[in-house]
């Protein structure tokens, strides 16, 4: 170090501060310049993800802004640095070398983690189209053996991570030679107390100066600064994901969570919580101080004979893309497209699932309440009473017996106990049905429907909620055996423009096929056994099998909505019907509940053809026009002419505004509304 080349007038302890603040800088700029390289290495490798109206200015103007944003990254690798490595040396200057091994250590340490996420970033983005976001929070809860053999088997963990190690010992080395070999500018003679008081007053000022700067992201005020929320400034989404190294992407997931454990969701409006109640009762001359008055509706009379066996179907990733018309060539969705066909079924195009996770789309379906970003399945109040809304007791009272069938583990998301708190009478994993474990989640398809098929002879009246396992990663089951044409697939996704990888897309259609085809066969087989059965079909989500790398909103979210069974006729429901998971039970209590029956519910029936609108966190839906919630972004649905995107956000903004406040009020406080 240049200490010890100082004389003995410079190797005082501002000389030896001045010294270790210079090697702070240094890793300030060492980290600096590693984000930025990998933000430009990531941008180049994935360039096809790029809309193809981007042009070098939006690529220039993502960089120099990703430079902006890495500036408070930086720093706030650099900041811990300079409190604990340098300032110490103003009263301890004799801990100088410690002090400079620890500056070594951390700096180490942050490079590993920056690398680490650098390679996670590639296929979290394949298949989330999106940065480090909630997601990453959201699987925190899932099963992490199940996730981490996942990783390994479909996502390449163990390559990756040697990688990421190849990448951290270049950094360590090069972050070594920067720190610990080469030597820093000496202090300049200081003869006088005068002196050195303007040396420190300056040091003091360029620090403030630089923190400041550094601190709003390149600008020296809030207005004008840069920050995960306004970083977006291209019209190109990947080049706004790419703007956010990944510590502010985490950042921004730390964010996020933090907001939404305050309730500050967009489209809860926690002071309004009595007006929206009653504006979801249709009429203001309520005054009840408890929210189920304002939410329970009356059954208009059943529009089919009341069922014996009724089957919700959630499909893992059971997306409605592979439905449209252009991909009809890759035939993975034959079987669900046939069904729609048929004279005992409905379908619905203009559909969304609650969220982007299997667990929301679940506990939306259970609970009946709308995705406010809360883990539903593990809040305390989830667990000791059940919503009023909540599917199991009002199945109950029209005399159903309320099971939930699930080919992995009943311990998964914690949905066992989850499911029975909320009222269900059963919870069945492939332990409980004795079936044999294919893969890391549990047992297939095909086995999960054998078991539910040899219970129905001997069960009472039920209502069965279904979740599917084998359309997910690892992606280990024989398609070609199960009668998928996987070469067809191959030379058919390889026609689609900007596909990321068509042998990938190829396999995993190939386990949509599987999926579809164990469903739909089982749906005949059920009705000609048992012709008093009714079936919804849906999809837990779409995110993570995507066409291409630029899906369209539509392509990337939507997923079908199909009735099937004794009574049900192609009219049923409105054919223009716009819905989403929350409106599944009360269309099914309107569809078979005497005239009279009161029910309670946030969504309304989708016989009254008055949703208009359905959301998730991201995205939203209306009978023309798809776009971002929280963005201002939109699209023309497949086969609209026209759409009025203001009308759409006006709808949108009046229903999320019922939906999300009055479902996070039951979470939050439970049935009440003392206080409002």
């Amino acid at each position: 170090m240049r200490i010890e080349r100082y004389d003995r007038r410079q190797t005082g302890r501002l000389a030896v501060f001045c010294d270790a603040a210079q090697r702070d800088l240094k890793l300030f700029a060492f980290i600096l310049l590693t984000l930025c390289v990998y933000r430009a290495y990531f941008m180049f490798y994935m360039s096809g993800y790029m809309m193809p109206s981007t042009g070098v200015a939006d690529i220039v103007l993502a960089l120099v802004t990703g430079l902006r944003l890495s500036l408070k990254t930086a720093g706030a690798i650099a900041l811990p640095a300079f409190v604990f490595c340098s300032l110490p040396l103003l009263i301890a200057r004799r801990l100088s070398r410690i002090l400079l091994r620890l500056r070594l250590v951390w700096g180490s340490l942050a490079v590993f983690a920056f690398a680490v996420l650098f390679q996670a970033r590639f296929p979290f983005y394949r298949q989330y189209q999106t940065g480090f976001h909630l997601q990453v929070a959201a699987g925190m809860n899932d099963d992490i053996p199940t996730i981490f053999s996942m990783l390994v088997q479909e996502y390449g963990f163990v390559w990756r991570f040697a990688l990421a190690l190849l990448l951290t010992a270049v950094s360590i080395y090069l972050l070594h030679k920067l720190l610990c070999v080469r030597g820093t500018y000496p202090l300049p003679a200081l003869r006088s107390r005068t002196q050195s008081v303007g040396f420190s007053l300056c040091f003091l000022l360029i620090f403030a100066v630089l923190f400041v700067f550094v601190r709003f992201g390149g600008s020296f005020t809030y207005a004008h600064g840069v920050n995960w929320e306004n970083a977006g400034v291209t019209g190109d989404a990947f080049l706004n994901e790419c703007i956010l190294d990944d510590g502010q992407a985490l950042y921004r997931v730390h964010s996020m969570r933090k907001r939404l454990k305050s309730g500050d969701v967009v489209g809860v409006e926690k002071e309004n919580v009595r007006a929206l109640a009653r504006a979801a009762a249709g009429h203001g001359d309520l005054t009840s101080d408890t929210l189920t008055p304002y939410l329970t509706r009356t059954a208009q009379g059943a529009r089919i004979p009341q069922p014996r066996h009724i089957f919700i179907v959630l499909g893992e990733t059971y997306a409605q893309w592979p439905m449209l018309e252009k991909y009809a060539a890759l035939h993975a969705a034959d079987g669900i497209k046939a069904l729609t066909a048929e004279p005992n079924a409905y379908y619905s195009r203009r559909f969304m699932p609650n969220g982007d996770f299997t667990s929301i789309a679940i506990t939306g379906l259970v609970t009946g309440l709308s995705e406010v970003t809360r883990h539903v399945n593990y809040e305390p109040r989830s667990l000791r009473e059940v919503y009023p809304t909540a599917m199991a007791p009002q199945f109950k009272r029209l005399g159903y017996a309320v099971d939930f069938w699930y080919g992995g583990v009943p311990s998964w998301e914690g949905m066992d106990r989850f499911s029975r708190a909320q009222g269900f009478d059963h919870f069945y994993g492939y332990p409980d049905f004795h079936a044999e474990k294919v893969n890391a989640w549990g047992t297939s398809d095909a086995q999960l429907f054998a078991a539910l098929g040899q219970h129905l002879a001997e069960e009472p009246p039920t209502v069965h909620l279904i979740m599917t396992v084998s359309n997910h990663p690892p992606y280990d089951i024989d398609v070609a055996a199960e009668g998928f044409d996987l070469e067809n697939a191959r030379a058919q996704a390889a026609k689609i423009p900007n596909v990321d990888d068509p042998d990938q897309l190829a396999l995993e259609l190939g386990h949509y096929y599987y999926m579809d085809k164990i469903v739909t066969n089982f749906v005949h087989e059920t009705l000609a056994k048992y012709p008093d059965s009714l079936f919804v079909l849906t999809g837990d989500h779409a995110v993570r099998m995507n066409p291409s790398r630029t899906p369209t909103m539509y392509e990337f979210q939507s997923v079908p909505f199909v009735l099937c069974g004794q009574g049900v006729t192609p009219g049923i429901l409105p054919s223009d019907v716009v819905g989403g998971h929350t409106n599944i039970v009360p269309t099914l209590i309107e569809l078979i509940a005497p005239a009279g029956f009161s029910y309670v519910s946030i969504a309304p029936p989708l016989t009254e053809n008055n949703m208009g609108a359905a959301f998730n966190r991201d995205y939203f839906l209306t009978r023309d026009v798809m776009g971002e919630v929280g963005g201002t972004r939109t699209e023309l649905l497949p086969g609209a002419v026209t759409g009025d995107e203001t009308a759409a956000r006006d709808l949108l903004k009046e229903r999320m505004a019922i939906l999300r406040t009055l479902s996070w009020q039951l979470i939050e406080h439970g049935d009440t509304l003392e206080g409002q």
